[in-house]
């Protein structure tokens, strides 16, 4: 990558500020937990969610934008993703830039708790959180085509027992539309309140 060419008339935009990379499908949570911590020291740089859809895609995305942060002067940088499916490649970005990353192998087991999800070892769950919960046809039905084909869906989701329903906030209407989606895929529904979970406590440590 040609270092130059991304650093090309950047500014010192990041002094004394951390940069927080991040997946976003975590935005709204973390500018939530930001704003009851009065942290202004912050500043969210946020990639598109959809890449959670082509897993390839997210480390070659944060190390662009690692150089980019570097470039604006950041004082720290911090990646707001899991591993996502990267198979390892995320880490190999961060050990490259010497960056640290959330711990855990997806995004919504920083809400439950990573120790707390590993142990449940609930192989067939299909989870959503708030976000996806909104979001369900955009990153879901429509990406695989259930709405035209809904005979695909046990072909998706077969082996799946139960949909569960991670919520960061209580918002009747985000678990109506979970509801719903766990009725579209079959699935036993189930709704746990987790609320910010290890993604609060990572914030507020930094």
């Amino acid at each position: 990558m040609d270092v130059d060419t991304l650093t090309h008339q950047r500014t010192n935009v990041g002094a004394g500020r951390v940069a927080l990379i991040a997946c976003g499908a975590l935005a709204r949570e973390i500018l939530a937990v930001n704003r009851a911590n009065g942290a202004e020291h912050f500043a969210l740089r946020c990639l598109p969610a959809i890449l959670h859809n082509h897993p390839e895609q997210i480390a070659p995305a944060v190390e662009r934008e690692i150089y980019l942060a570097k470039s604006d002067g950041y004082e720290e940088i911090f990646i707001l993703y899991a591993d996502c499916g990267t198979g390892g490649a995320l880490d190999e970005v961060c050990r490259r830039h010497d960056v640290a990353r959330l711990p855990g192998p997806h995004c919504y087991a920083f809400f439950e708790g990573v120790e707390q999800q590993a142990a449940r070892q609930e192989v067939t769950s299909f989870y959503l959180t708030d976000f996806l919960a909104r979001q369900f046809d955009t990153f879901v039905t429509k990406p695989l085509g259930l709405a035209a084909h809904p005979e695909l869906k046990d072909l998706y989701f077969g082996n799946y027992e139960r949909l569960v329903y991670l919520a960061q906030t209580d918002d009747d209407s985000l678990t109506r539309k979970a509801e719903s989606a766990a009725e579209t895929l079959g699935l036993r529904f189930e709704r746990r309140f987790t609320g910010y979970g290890d993604l609060a406590t990572a914030l507020s440590g930094l």
